[in-house]
C-alpha cells in the first residue's frame, strides 16, 4: 500500500529522490475506514474526514509505516516504506530454511582470519546483517535499519568502528548512505557513538528507549531516530502491579506521547519511531507519530480494521511541561536514567536478548561450517 496522503516527515533526513508509488492490493471490502487528518494534509478544514479502505491505510496517512521484520514475504506483502532489523528478528529470517543459501553464501564469502578468535563468526554475522538488508531494501522505498553488535552497547569506540565497517559493507554493494540507519543501543556510551557518527554523516537510530532521559539525551546528540519501545513498557507495569491497562493509560504509550512531544515542543528534528507493540490499541493510540514499526502479526489485524482511525497526535498539538535538556552529561544522563527502575532493567535485559540471539546466528554459522546441518 502507498502513503495516500504523505505528511510532511518532521526532522526525516531527505533520500535520494522522492519514494516512488506503490501500488494498493485490491481488495473486496466495500467498507470503508475513516481517518481523521490535519490540515496539512486536508485543506478543507482542520479536522477534514477522508476514507481508506481500512485502518491500516488510514494509519499510513497519517505516520510513517515500518515493518517490524526481516522475513522479505511479509515486507513484500505489507508494502512498508521502511524496514527495521534487530538482532533477534535477523536471526529469526535467516534460520528459516528457504534462507540457507543466504548463510553457506556468507560462509564461502569468509576469506580472511577472524578478528576475534573466540567469535569466529561474528564478522560473517555482520555479513548476513547487510546482505539481508540488501534484499530488504530492493523492496522498500525507504530505509532499512541494521544493528551494531549488542555486544559492543557499552563501548564507544568499538561501536564508533563497527558502524562504520556496517556502512562500508553496503558500500561495496552500491547501497546509498541515505537509505540505512545504523541501529544503536540507547546505552549512554552508545548514544555518545551517535554523536560521533551523525557528525559524519551516518543516520542513527537509538533503540532500546524506554526511559524520558534516553530521549532528552538521544535528541542533544543529534539523534536521526529513535524507537522507544512501548510493549516491552507494558509488560514491566503488567507483571509490576498485576493488572491490565487500557490503549490509553498504557504506561508505553503515555511514554511516547510524553518523547514526542517534547521533541515537537523544543523544536527538534529527531524522528519519533514507536515500536514494540503488544497490541493495536497501543498503535492506534500513537495514531500521528512520526513513523511506527509494526510486526507482520499488527499489520494483518490493522488490514482488517475498518472502523474510524483517530488521529492521537500532531505536531501542532504538541505541549511540554519538561524544560529542554541540553548539554547532557553522563553523570546527569546516569541520575535520571537509573531513577527509572523500568528502564534500567529493560535496557539491560534487551542488550542481553539480543546478544542472545546474535550469538545463536554465530553458533548456526559454525554448525553450518562444520557440515553438521
Amino acid at each position: 500500500m502507498a502513503l495516500l496522503h504523505k505528511q510532511p516527515a518532521t526532522g526525516r533526513v531527505p533520500m535520494r529522490g522522492e519514494a516512488p508509488s506503490v501500488a494498493v492490493r485490491p481488495s473486496s471490502r466495500r467498507v470503508i475506514a475513516r481517518a481523521y487528518v490535519d490540515e496539512k494534509a486536508a485543506p478543507a478544514g482542520p479536522f477534514a474526514r477522508q476514507t481508506f479502505k481500512n485502518q491500516l491505510e488510514a494509519l499510513k496517512s497519517m505516520s510513517v509505516v515500518v515493518a517490524d521484520t526481516g522475513e522479505l514475504d511479509l515486507v513484500k506483502k505489507y508494502t512498508p516504506v521502511d524496514c527495521t532489523t534487530n538482532p533477534s528478528l535477523v536471526y529469526k529470517a535467516l534460520s528459516m530454511p528457504e534462507n540457507r543459501h543466504f548463510l553457506e553464501k556468507a560462509l564461502k564469502a569468509q576469506t580472511k582470519a577472524p578478528e576475534n578468535p573466540a567469535r569466529p563468526y561474528a564478522g560473517v554475522a555482520d555479513q548476513l546483517s547487510v546482505d539481508l538488508g540488501c534484499e530488504l531494501l530492493k523492496i522498500v522505498p525507504g530505509r532499512v535499519s541494521t544493528e551494531v553488535d549488542a555486544n559492543l552497547s557499552y563501548s564507544t569506540q568499538p561501536t564508533i568502528d563497527k558502524a562504520l565497517h556496517l556502512m562500508d559493507m553496503y558500500a561495496a554493494n552500491g547501497i546509498d548512505p541515505s537509505r540505512i540507519y545504523i541501529k544503536l543501543a540507547s546505552t549512554w556510551e552508545g548514544i555518545e557513538a551517535c554523536r560521533v557518527l551523525e557528525r559524519q554523516g551516518i543516520n542513527c537510530n537509538m533503540t532500546l528507549l524506554f526511559s524520558f532521559a534516553q530521549a532528552a539525551a538521544c535528541a542533544d546528540a543529534g539523534a536521526t531516530l529513535i524507537s522507544p519501545f512501548v510493549g516491552r513498557i507494558l509488560d514491566w507495569y503488567k507483571a509490576k502491579e498485576g493488572r491490565d491497562f487500557a490503549p490509553h493509560e498504557d504506561p508505553g504509550v503515555l511514554s511516547v506521547r510524553r518523547i514526542y512531544n517534547y521533541y515537537k515542543a523544543h523544536g527538534y528534528k529527531t524522528i519519533v519511531m514507536a515500536a514494540s507493540f503488544r497490541n493495536v490499541g497501543e498503535i492506534r493510540e500513537l495514531a500521528g507519530c512520526d513513523n511506527i514499526t509494526i510486526s507482520p502479526q499488527l499489520l494483518g489485524e490493522l488490514e482488517n480494521s475498518t472502523e474510524p482511525l483517530e488521529r492521537k497526535l500532531s505536531k501542532e498539538a504538541a505541549k511540554t511541561e519538561s524544560g529542554k535538556l541540553s548539554n547532557m552529561t553522563a553523570a546527569l544522563f546516569n541520575e535520571l536514567h537509573g531513577a527509572d527502575p523500568m528502564a534500567v532493567e529493560k535496557l539491560k535485559h534487551g542488550i542481553d536478548s539480543f546478544a542472545a540471539d546474535q550469538k545463536k546466528l554465530e553458533d548456526l554459522l559454525a554448525s553450518i561450517a562444520a557440515g553438521k546441518q
